[in-house]
């Protein structure tokens, strides 16, 4: 795709929703509140700002700055803006092969959410004991057609979507699902905090308390919000690169850096204002982990005054922010087919949605006709999906984002002076010079922190 013509975002709000969907996932709204809940709550939310100041803003600038200076997706990118006869652009191919494999599971993930919804709303938990509530979770995880069913939906509207354009797809429908998941958080959160007992829950979430941190150990606090505060942008396999390569240069990337995450961050924290108020008014521990969502919610849901109508808006709110960023990678899966190979959009859709179908089933069967157990490098046990969650989370995520830094930070790289110029490009914050040294010396030795972490 010719850079002269390439597709733009019609205005900067579509560029900040759409960026802050692909960023606003699963990760907000499911793990964010119960990592709070097993860390303490309060301390760790402190924490999480702290780290998302001076590791999230910048990488992303960074993922940003490439993607905007050079007008092509990932591996055309890095040639773009690679001195001659180095191979940067070789990681290109990588951040394509992590996309995939997010999608792999992502959108099995996602169809759990839309089952739900559909679930709530046709009233299959109404009046339901506590084990029957358990039991379907697990019927739909033993069952593959369902789970295929939902899964291939997800994956047909996604790149439906897409294949009509920027602006008249991913931009258009983008918007209408952030806007909608914004007015979703505010209802249920009012909802919440007026439940009797419900500002017990706030206190825990948000008020810190460094007895009860220190009884978790500060150290693995500050460790969990490190990692957090790092893995909700999902930086560093070109998700948001894509996005830089489609704006405008009428405002810095810090400006542009500093709203996503603040939009990421506020459904982070509303997720929480939703879950503990919910969970301390029912009597309901807020570190259960992944089965809050799915098991323990459900039975709040239909012990409260209309309960159908909040747990149908809850997974609406759900299905917005897993979807928005299903759709934010499928464009990137796009524009990569786009730009390597001349393809039209159609044609990429086409092949990639019939990839991604098959390429999502093994998740799907993991749960059921192929059910196994392995142990990760981390000494953790899990299926297919947890499998395909582990290359993504702990070892592209933190190996990519270390690429782009050094890419951008060194000599052998694009370079700190070409880096901040793209930065500072536009009206707006400005990228200090004057942080050189630590982009240099210690952001590098931040994220390797992280990548050995999750290998450990």
């Amino acid at each position: 795709m010719d850079s002269k013509k390439r597709e733009r975002f019609q205005s900067r709000l579509g560029f900040l929703l759409v960026s802050a969907g692909c960023a606003i996932g699963i990760g907000n709204v499911w793990k964010f509140p119960y990592v709070a809940g097993q860390n303490g709550g309060g301390v760790f939310v402190l924490f999480y700002l702290l780290f998302l100041i001076i590791m999230g803003v910048p990488v992303l600038t960074m993922e940003l700055a490439v993607g905007r200076a050079s007008r092509k997706s990932a591996v055309p990118g890095y040639k773009a803006l690679e001195p001659a006869g180095s191979r940067w652009h070789v990681h290109g191919w990588f951040c394509i092969a992590g996309c995939y494999l997010l999608m792999m599971f992502y959108t099995t993930v996602s169809g759990w959410m839309l089952g739900y919804f559909f679930k709530f709303a046709a009233g299959t938990f109404t009046g339901l004991p506590g084990d029957a509530v358990d039991a379907v979770f697990f019927d739909m995880l033993a069952n593959p057609w369902e789970m295929t069913a939902w899964m291939v939906l997800t994956v047909v509207v996604g790149f439906l979507v897409v294949s009509f354009g920027l602006q008249k797809g991913l931009e258009r429908i983008t918007k209408v699902m952030m806007l909608g998941l914004l007015v979703l958080i505010a209802v249920l959160a009012v909802h919440s905090l007026i439940l009797p007992g419900g500002l017990e829950g706030v206190k825990f979430y948000l008020l810190p308390d460094f007895q009860r941190a220190a009884e978790v150990g500060l150290g693995h606090v500050a460790t969990a919000a490190m990692n957090q505060a790092f893995f909700t942008l999902s930086l560093g396999i070109a998700a948001m690169e894509i996005f830089g390569s489609y704006m405008s240069r009428d405002n810095t990337l810090t400006s542009e850096a500093v709203r996503i995450c603040s939009l990421d961050t506020f459904v982070a924290l509303a997720s929480g204002l939703i879950i503990f108020p919910a969970c301390f008014s029912f009597g309901v521990e807020p570190d259960q982990g992944p089965t809050l969502i799915f098991m323990i919610l459900p039975k709040v849901f239909i012990n409260m005054a209309g309960g159908r109508l909040w747990g149908t808006l809850f997974f609406l709110f759900m299905t917005f922010a897993s979807f928005s960023t299903v759709i934010a990678v499928f464009e990137n899966l796009q524009a990569n087919c786009i730009d390597n190979f001349g393809w039209s959009r159609r044609k990429a859709a086409l092949f990639n949605g019939v990839f991604m179908l098959l390429a999502s089933m093994p998740c799907v069967l993991g749960y059921n006709l192929w059910y196994f157990e392995l142990t990760l490098p981390n000494g953790s046990v899990g299926q297919v999906l947890d499998i395909e969650d582990f290359l993504v989370s702990n070892l592209l995520l933190p190996l990519g984002s270390l690429v782009y830094v050094l890419f951008c930070v060194t000599k052998w790289g694009w370079g700190w002076d070409k880096y901040l110029a793209e930065a500072n490009a536009g009206q707006g914050l400005n990228m200090p010079r004057g942080l050189k040294p630590y982009f240099q010396f210690v952001l590098p030795v931040l994220v390797l922190v992280i990548l050995v972490m999750g290998l450990l």
